[in-house]
């Protein structure tokens, strides 16, 4: 959720709203760039983020029954599908005898392994390239495309504006048209870049499925983790948005300065406002699902929604300001107090329900800074019981992504200093977009982390097998750095 919601500079023309169009494709650039930085941390942590967004399903086993037709047709030489023996009651160590028995017929980079449905199936290390070789999206391709990109931008912006004395939006819209004309281009190394594009336009699109249907009393459909996720980062890119409308405007305008009119203000507000109210919308959803089977935290998600709702009110009061400037000053008190309250808001809900942290700080207190406790036969420091037991990037760095994260929720408070330490207004607000970028790129890493340990939890059918697993293993990878393993072996499901 974006930090600052000050709508920036619309009206009129000159050095000050023309380069604040180029705070849009800066900051996803930046973006992009933060993106590939989560990518090597959840490798370098051993949190497999794809089967996490995935719900928790392995995206590189199918464990549909009906799917074993399909698979067998699509099968390569290095997957084999094995019928469940007749003896059904053959315990898991005989199938997974069986499974490493036959392993050896295929090629040495499968892993046997057995399916929901008492298959044993042969698959390959969990990579992309197995189907579509180059197609992986690694840390280091998402970092050189942010380098390529933003050299670009710059290049083009010097050739479109200082040698041909073209006009900024001009410049804006050449760029966006050699990235799609680069993207488009048949070769083999853009080909994880078309399909990254293609999976971020279908999943954005997917936010706009109604998931409940007033006619014919359809039941509402659950919300996938992955549209959450998406939605979220959309929230924190709630300022990319308004420059978008920005641009339409000042593109409808062209050659003449945006009028100042009520509507010339309120279209790129609602751009603005819009990621918020599709996860507004997606918490109503989830709330009358929670309602309907009887989930006694069902109105958890009516709170989420409320969060959501604090973004969209400074929206409203900022944009106002730029409406009637005569009550500016009046309204700068009532614009500060509603920012206090959504930052407070919003970093209480990234602790206790997006990380799961903090669950229960009285009983924390008394377990591991009372004195005269019990000791545990495996000690755990006070910060483990306040965070939470289970700290998969560890106590150090969950400690400083949880206080960066406040810092950063209050990054509006720069405004006290806009004319002090920025050069102009569009400096600041570009500088507050790309902290928000930053501040969601390390949300994210708790956010499925905490997602991860969930799923894990989900999967255990009781709480000693909860006790039991790799909680005290340290989950730093002993592989070398930005090196995956050519195989991942699965353990059969219980």
């Amino acid at each position: 959720m974006s930090s600052g919601q000050e709508v920036g500079e619309i009206f009129g023309s000159g050095t000050g709203p023309a380069t604040a169009l180029l705070r849009s494709p800066t900051v996803i650039i930046a973006s992009i760039g933060l993106w590939g930085m989560n990518i090597y941390f959840f490798r370098l942590f051993g949190i497999d983020y794809v089967k996490v967004l995935n719900g928790g399903k392995d995206p590189y086993l199918s464990t549909d029954p009906s799917s074993e037709n399909i698979a067998k047709s699509n099968a390569s030489p290095e997957t084999e599908y094995i019928p469940k023996p007749e003896n059904s009651n053959g315990t898991q160590q005989e199938l997974s005898q069986t499974a490493k028995g036959r392993q050896s017929k295929v090629d040495s980079k499968s892993t046997a392994t057995i399916s929901t449905d008492g298959k044993i199936v042969t698959v390959p290390a969990p990579s992309p390239t197995t189907s579509c070789p180059g197609a992986e999206v690694t840390a280091g391709k998402c970092i050189s495309l942010c380098i390529a990109l933003y050299a670009l931008l710059h290049l083009n912006e010097f050739v479109w504006i200082d040698v041909l004395k073209g006009g900024t939006i001009g410049a804006i819209f050449a760029f966006y048209a050699t990235v799609a004309f680069g993207i488009a281009l048949p070769l083999r190394q853009t080909q994880w870049i078309r399909i990254a594009v293609g999976t971020v336009v279908y999943r954005g699109l997917e936010l706009l499925n109604p998931r409940c249907s007033c006619i014919g009393h359809v039941p509402p459909t659950p919300v996938p983790f992955v549209d959450v996720f998406f939605a979220d980062a959309m929230c924190s890119l709630s300022k990319v948005f308004f420059d978008m409308g920005m641009l339409w405007l000042r593109a409808s305008y062209y050659p003449y300065p945006v009028p100042a009119t009520t509507h010339s203000i309120v279209i790129p507000s609602l751009c603005a406002a819009v990621p918020y109210l599709i996860r507004a919308r997606q918490c109503l959803v989830m709330n009358n699902i929670g309602k309907n089977k009887g989930d006694p935290k069902y109105f958890h998600h009516m709170l989420n929604a409320i969060k959501y709702s604090t973004s969209l009110f400074p929206i409203i009061v900022s944009a106002y300001q730029k409406i009637d400037v005569g009550k500016q000053e009046q309204m700068e008190k009532f614009l500060i107090v509603l920012l206090i309250v959504n930052s407070l808001y919003s970093y209480a809900w990234d602790i206790i329900k997006d990380w799961g942290m903090m669950q229960n700080p009285t009983l924390a207190i008394t377990a591991s800074c009372a004195p005269g406790q019990q000791k545990e036969e495996k000690p755990r420091g006070c910060a483990h019981h306040c965070l939470r037991p289970r700290l998969r990037f560890g106590c150090l760095l969950s400690s400083v992504i949880l206080f960066a994260d406040g810092i950063l929720r209050f990054s509006w408070t720069l405004r006290f200093y806009e004319h002090i330490i920025f050069p102009s207004n569009d400096i600041y607000i570009l500088s507050t977009e790309l902290l928000e970028a930053f501040r969601r790129a390390i949300w994210n890493l708790l956010r499925v982390e905490w997602e991860n340990i969930q799923q894990m939890n989900a999967h255990s059918k009781t709480e000693d097998d909860v006790e039991k697993d790799d909680e005290h293993v340290p989950f730093l990878s002993t592989l070398p750095m930005m090196q995956l393993p050519n195989t991942v072996t699965r353990e059969p499901p219980e």
